[in-house]
């Protein structure tokens, strides 16, 4: 009974305020995730036939128009039954002949997207994402067999299963859930969605793309389906040369924007879901391969890749074919739609729990030099009730220590010394749900 009560008086602010730690409406979104609809999903993709870039967009049966036009349909759907809630429209972009070496012809890259307008902060976006696209072994086969059930009907089913759970609640900030065509030619139409992004002045606080979330049998000979992977690159590659020079001198080598989305993830996961696994990579992706997050990345975006932890290269852009008693080709079979239903919940909360939270802190700056005590400041995030400053050794992936401090904009850590941690800061709402953590960009001395 003693340590309860400690517990909760450690949730009290100096302001009085009780935060919550977790959110019953977020276990009522891992519930409503259905594998059976996943699975209808993903049969469905996999029945166009193929749905490489440049395949065929005039069939109603057959190719990338006939798989966009259906996944527009299902998005319209899910709006029709939430009274309209969602804004649902193609973006596209025409890429010339010779702009990539898979680019064999003039094509329309065409993405499909679905937001859902926040009440609150409606310039804010969280995006999830998955590919229409598919390839076999050779990528400017646009006519053979390619169902690509794994990659990547499962991250596009996944998408559209989290716009059906999601569509049934309101949020402070805008969720965008997206199809995103031309990955396997280039990453063509993440390039386009993200200049979109940029061009309408989206404050685009994280992308979670799903590219394959539906093996559990990897070519490493192990078998799970509580194991997936969390890719992040360390620092944006816009980063000024200021900011590079200050990480010299104080960290923060691994303490970019998309780290801290990754870390976001990791948490919500293991608060909500502790059965399952996730692995922190810190790599922008796998060795030699890209993702449709990169794109976002380029620009300055927080964006990460979302995946199962152990492949089968020989489901992966194969022909379809057995050789060597080896069955190749990416097919329906292979995919495990209760670990799809899994993964795709991972995403639909760290969505939730984004979009219901305020807005990180800005201008967050750190102090305490030649001091026994580390101070942090920085700016009010609106509709923010408290903040959470967290620190962490320097060697630790995760933020393993924090402090509630209330409605405040400033704190003093006595006896926490500057020197042997990071430090970082988040904003907390009122059903306590929190930003992402900031890593402080400047440095002040009293």
């Amino acid at each position: 009974m003693k340590l309860r009560l400690l517990f909760f008086l450690a949730l009290l602010g100096l302001s009085g305020t009780v935060f919550s730690q977790t959110d019953s409406r977020i276990y009522d979104i891992i519930d409503a995730v259905s594998e059976s609809r996943i699975g209808a999903d993903v049969a469905t993709l996999a029945g166009f036939g193929t749905r490489h870039t440049l395949s065929d967009t005039v069939s109603q049966t057959r190719g990338i128009g006939a798989a966009r036009r259906w996944i527009k349909a299902e998005f319209d759907k899910i709006s029709a039954d939430c009274g309209g809630c969602l804004e649902v429209f193609y973006q596209r972009n025409l890429v010339k002949e010779g702009e990539g070496s898979r680019i064999i012809r003039d094509v329309w890259v065409v993405n499909v997207v679905a937001i859902l307008r926040g009440t609150e902060t409606p310039d804010n976006y969280i995006m999830m994402s998955g590919d229409i696209d598919s390839r076999v072994s050779d990528p400017v086969d646009f006519t053979s067999d390619s169902p690509g059930a794994n990659d990547n009907a499962s991250g596009m089913a996944g998408t559209i299963e989290a716009a059906r759970v999601l569509s049934k609640y309101q949020f402070k900030s805008s969720v965008v859930f997206a199809g995103l065509s031309g990955e396997e030619q280039g990453l063509f139409g993440g390039r386009g969605l993200a200049a979109y992004a940029k061009e309408q002045g989206w404050n685009l606080i994280g992308i979670l793309n799903n590219d394959m979330i539906g093996n559990i049998r990897g070519l490493d000979g192990v078998i799970s389906n509580r194991d997936f992977r969390i890719f992040s690159e360390p620092v944006p590659p816009t980063e000024t040369d200021r900011q590079r020079r200050g990480r010299r001198f104080y960290g923060g080598e691994v303490d970019g924007i998309s780290r801290q989305l990754a870390r976001y993830i990791h948490k919500t996961t293991q608060t909500y879901m502790p059965e399952m696994n996730p692995m922190m990579i810190y790599r922008l992706d796998r060795f030699g391969r890209g993702g449709h997050h990169r794109p976002f990345n380029d620009l300055g975006f927080a964006g990460v890749r979302i995946m199962e932890a152990h492949e089968n290269y020989t489901q992966q852009h194969q022909d379809i074919r057995v050789e060597d008693g080896i069955a190749y080709g990416d097919v329906l079979e292979h995919v495990n739609f209760p670990y799809a239903a899994k993964l795709t919940a991972v995403n639909a909360i760290a969505l939730a729990s984004l979009a219901w939270a305020p807005p990180a802190p800005t201008n967050v700056e750190i102090g305490g030099i030649v001091e026994p005590s580390a101070k942090l400041r920085w700016e009010a995030s609106p509709g923010a009730v408290g903040y959470k400053v967290y620190w962490r050794d320097t060697t630790s992936p995760t933020w393993d220590h924090f402090r509630m401090v209330g409605n405040v904009t400033e704190t003093t850590l006595e006896g926490i010394v500057i020197d042997n941690f990071f430090f970082g800061v988040a904003a907390i709402g009122p059903d306590g749900h929190e930003s992402p953590v900031v890593f402080p960009g400047g440095v002040f001395r009293d």
